[in-house]
């Protein structure tokens, strides 16, 4: 992508960021509904068309996303495609592009907050490695004569009950919804964006009241100094911490809310 194409999926990725950090919304449920509605504007030309019409005002082609939508997805995708179609794309075609990636960054995101993204990318690497030794196996799974729903059966059999359940739905997609790509090539997309999710540093903020925007700055960018990489914030708010803040990144808690000080302090006159 380039020009306003690459704007506006850096926004979208930046909204999906937002979404998924909200504790309450299924990551992996929203990456399915990203991937329905990705299904749909591939196959819909015409519609995709009017909703990547530059001479249409961004809102009456949010509304109108709304309302196809409503109804046949929950809240959060709704409101990430509707931000999508107000953006101007480039293309068409790199709406749906940039659909994809959000649904396939979701999924993965779910296998992040799961504790099982090294999983997941190990396992993309290792299907790719069984797919090129075998010629049989990628000839059955690239056939344009076979049907979807087979490709979807031969992949459970392999993968079901063995492999992560976010990397059965990955590979599924990505082979029955290939989407003129070769199969390679397709692997390879995914296993960049695990990559991408993994090399970012998380960071689980629980504070008694949410931070302002520049709090979250100030924060981000001192653990970000402290550990040497990028880091995510994940917020979440919990009333009875009564102040402060308490941070978790991987094992490692860093607490400086007023109920742990409370709770030390009552140890050491109890000692």
């Amino acid at each position: 992508m380039n020009g306003a194409s690459r704007e506006a999926l850096s926004a979208a990725r930046e909204a999906l960021d937002a979404l998924t950090d909200n504790t309450s919304v299924d990551a992996g449920k929203l990456a399915g509904e990203l991937a329905a509605v990705t299904a749909l504007l591939d196959r819909e030309v015409s519609l995709r068309r009017v909703l990547t019409d530059p001479a249409q005002a961004g809102e009456a082609k949010a509304e109108l996303a709304q309302r196809l939508l409503s109804g046949q997805v929950d809240g959060p995708a709704v409101d990430l495609v509707s931000g999508m179609v107000r953006s101007r794309w480039s293309q068409s075609r790199d709406l749906v592009d940039g659909l994809e990636e959000l649904a396939n960054t979701a999924d993965l995101t779910a296998a992040q907050k799961a504790g099982a993204l090294d999983d997941v990318e190990d396992e993309l690497f290792r299907f790719g490695r069984i797919v090129s030794s075998s010629t049989e196996l990628r000839s059955a799974l690239t056939d344009k004569t076979a049907m979807a729903s087979a490709k979807g059966e031969l992949l459970g059999s392999l993968l079901g009950g063995k492999a992560n359940p976010v990397t059965e739905r990955l590979v599924v997609r990505l082979v029955t919804q290939p989407r003129g790509r070769s199969l390679e090539a397709g692997l390879e997309s995914l296993s960049k964006l695990a990559a991408a999710r993994r090399d970012r540093m998380v960071a689980v903020v629980t504070s008694a009241v949410p931070l302002t925007d520049q709090q979250k700055q100030r924060l981000g960018a001192a653990l970000a100094k402290l550990y040497g990489r990028d880091m995510h914030l994940n917020l979440d708010v919990d009333p009875e911490v009564l102040g402060g803040i308490a941070v978790r990144v991987g094992d490692e808690v860093i607490n400086g809310t007023i109920a742990e000080r409370l709770d030390e302090a009552t140890r050491r006159l109890a000692g």
